[in-house]
């Protein structure tokens, strides 16, 4: 089995390395099949399904499965926006099972590392609900700053390297 693998050596509470990886016919399911907490779905879609169909119809988004170690614990995706020369990131979900061990952050860490190295990289956006407390810590923690914009019913927060 060959995947193509995002690894910058980042690891979870736990000390498992996290890892992104493409989606193939060995792991989709898997990815799939990552479901958020009961309490998270006003915020995320009640599966990663949901985003990986988004990823092969609608053709903008790249969906990422997150793995700590071997096993697929979330999913992510990104996109790039060459309206506004920002590289967007959605569809973060980390399985219920999985959450409250750091997953969410060094997934993130790994993505931005390798989102950041990309030549022409100018800045990272995302957006969330304002609701959504442990969102807009994490990504806070992560660097972002909320800006005066609003993507439906969602604020966007932009991270400028």
């Amino acid at each position: 089995m060959t995947e193509d693998l995002i690894d910058s050596g980042v690891r979870d509470g736990r000390g498992r390395l996290v890892t992104l990886t493409a989606i193939t016919d060995d792991n989709w399911r898997a990815v799939a099949d990552v479901v958020p907490r009961d309490d998270q779905r006003d915020f995320v879609a009640p599966s990663a399904a949901r985003y990986l169909l988004l990823s092969l119809r609608e053709g903008e988004w790249h969906s990422l499965g997150i793995r700590a170690d071997e096993d697929v614990v979330g999913h992510v995706m990104w996109a790039y926006d060459p309206e506004d020369g920002a590289h967007w990131i959605g569809g973060l979900v980390v399985d219920a099972a999985r959450q409250g061990e750091g997953l969410g952050r060094a997934a993130m860490t790994v993505l931005l590392r390798w989102l950041t190295a990309k030549p022409g990289f100018v800045r990272a956006r995302l957006s969330y609900q304002s609701e959504n407390v442990a969102a807009r810590k994490l990504y806070a923690g992560l660097g972002f700053v909320e800006l005066d914009l609003v993507e439906g019913d969602e604020v966007v927060a932009e991270l400028v390297p």
